[in-house]
């Protein structure tokens, strides 16, 4: 007996459309962050402007998350 469950993932599409949106935009969200944080500080609006998009995007991710978590497949 396993201790956790092996999640094989969902048949249905919408679902799975939204799980792999989740992590992209989390993933592209953080990265985004972190490129912009190490941008040289002359970057004339690109550092905020990344920052921002970056941060929407992750917060949008975890949002996907929340959605997620209360939508019930097959």
């Amino acid at each position: 007996m396993a201790f956790f469950k092996k999640y094989n993932g969902t048949t249905d599409k919408r679902l799975l459309r939204l799980e792999r949106w989740t992590w992209v935009l989390i993933y592209g969200g953080l990265l985004t962050s972190a490129v912009s944080y190490f941008m040289p500080a002359n970057a004339d609006g690109s550092l905020s402007l990344g920052l921002g998009v970056g941060a929407l995007a992750v917060l949008a991710g975890v949002a996907m998350v929340l959605v997620r978590s209360r939508l019930h497949g097959e």
